[in-house]
């Protein structure tokens, strides 16, 4: 029998993720990269929790996983006090669980380690530097247009991101979209050794400030900061930078580009159109001071790849509408929850009395601490 074909398209973290979950089923793979150098230059650093941890060790991705990861046992938030000095209001760890709170890796290294991975899969032909044209939806299958042949496939997943020519071109149905009005400022600092296995959160008047250790010696920063209409200099921020996180580690110098990046609340309503699945960000953005936007991405993978396993065990259509329709029930809901959640979240902790007393009760409650740390870790399940 034929083996079905599956396009992934784009280079992002999500679609080199999914190119390497989806080999395992029986099926042959195009991998459209399209510039893997753009994101190969990123200091963005994700956090991974300990479910999804196990999830990527399951895909065998590189011996090198654990060594390029930095486990995280525990965290702590702070507010902004008099002077500017900082309060701690809640501090959460893993207690006497086995469950470290979340893993912190550097996306470019994951990266480089998935497409090594990549390379080695006979069941993938990854296409670095190639551009989808157009997608047609008729007949059969759907065809995939490039510069020079037209490839037709079974199904078409689109990790590109959810602002991209391509979707626009193809989804025009409703989404809930709404600007934060900020932007992330994120780099990486190397400094003297530490212990450094705590992540730092500090809710400052006007931003959030927060550390995620990635070594002994290196800490990214993830700075949350309303937008305004003056070009703030990079020698200014570094100051303040240094401000914020001379408490907590020492001798610091950057080793990172200052990256900037604007904050959107994104939504999409729906999931697919014939044989064509959107995928990571192109569903989902959120804001990212609860750092659950590629967890929700690799808790949707696990559903996608159970179920096409699934299908192609009964010998069934995996690019069908009634298999895109049972991805979208099983995930939509929770991701649904999830967003909204936090975005109630995020703008809750605005106000500076309420939050701290928020925080302050639920730092009492070792209930609450497992409810959340549960949630953070396996997302919400129903």
């Amino acid at each position: 029998m034929k083996k079905q074909k599956i396009c992934i398209i784009g280079g992002s973290l999500a679609g080199l993720t999914t190119a390497i979950s989806l080999s395992r089923l029986d099926c042959e793979i195009d991998l459209i990269a399209g510039n893997l150098s753009k994101n190969l230059s990123s200091n963005r650093t994700i956090a991974i929790s300990e479910n999804n941890f196990d999830y990527l060790n399951k895909l065998n991705i590189s011996k090198g996983l654990r060594k390029e990861s930095w486990a995280c046992s525990k965290m702590k938030l702070y507010t902004e006090v008099k002077d500017k000095k900082f309060s701690e209001i809640f501090v959460i760890n893993k207690e006497n669980k086995k469950e470290n709170i979340f893993y912190t890796l550097e996306n470019k290294k994951i990266m480089k380690l998935m497409i090594k991975k990549i390379e080695k899969i006979k069941s993938i032909s990854l296409k670095k530097n190639q551009k989808v044209l157009s997608i047609s939806t008729k007949g059969l299958l759907n065809s995939v247009k490039f510069k020079n042949k037209i490839q037709k496939y079974n199904l078409i997943i689109v990790c590109t991101g959810y602002n991209s020519d391509l979707i626009k071109n193809i989804f025009q149905q409703k989404i809930i979209k709404s600007s934060y009005g900020e932007i992330a400022i994120t780099t990486i600092l190397k400094h003297f050794p530490t212990k450094n296995n705590t992540t730092r959160q500090i809710f400052l008047d006007d931003s959030i400030f927060a550390f995620l250790p990635i070594s002994h010696t290196k800490t990214s920063i993830v700075w949350s900061v309303k937008k305004s209409g003056k070009v703030i200099k990079n020698s200014s921020l570094r100051k303040k930078i240094k401000f914020y996180t001379s408490n907590f580690i020492k001798n610091i110098k950057f080793i990172e580009n200052i990256e900037h990046n604007d904050l959107n609340l994104f939504i999409r309503e729906k999931y697919f159109t014939k044989r064509i699945l959107l995928f990571g960000d192109a569903l989902h953005v959120m804001h990212p001071f609860i750092g659950q936007g590629f967890n929700m991405t690799l808790r949707d993978l696990s559903s996608l790849e159970q179920i096409l396993l699934k299908k192609i065990k009964l010998g069934l259509d995996i690019g069908g509408s009634d298999v895109l329709s049972e991805f979208t029930s099983e995930v939509k809901p929770r991701n649904f929850i999830f967003s909204t959640g936090s975005d109630f979240l995020k703008k809750s902790i605005s106000f500076k009395k309420a939050r701290n007393d928020m925080f302050k009760i639920l730092n009492k409650s070792n209930l609450a601490k497992n409810i959340f740390f549960n949630i953070a870790d396996k997302g919400l399940r129903f």
